[in-house]
């Protein structure tokens, strides 16, 4: 697992102190217990919520990061962790924001 030069690292304090507050302000909320960040999206209707899903998924394929979630309807409810590095990475940032683009109709 450490040979791989290219690993995943978690993010440092530094990076955590200057991240997080601004995806606390986008509604993000970090769970406890663990080193994961959620937040829960309201669409219209099932049909608005499943594209969103599907613009995600196309963007999380891409980033070969893909989310933990639950949909019901027009709720979905995403968890972002990176498991390689057993908590948040660049990567959780980079798709967060990327999440938080589509989200938006």
């Amino acid at each position: 697992m450490n040979s791989s030069a290219g690993k995943i690292q978690a993010l440092s304090l530094e990076e955590r102190e200057q991240i997080l507050p601004m995806l606390h302000s986008a509604q993000w909320v970090e769970v406890v217990g663990r080193d994961a960040i959620y937040k829960e999206f309201i669409f219209k209707d099932f049909n608005q919520a499943f594209g969103f899903m599907s613009r995600v998924a196309l963007q999380a394929e891409k980033m070969d990061h893909h989310p933990e979630w639950f949909n019901v309807y027009n709720k979905v409810q995403i968890t972002l962790s990176t498991h390689d590095c057993g908590g948040l990475s660049q990567r959780d940032i980079t798709l967060a924001t990327f999440i938080d683009q589509v989200s938006i109709f």
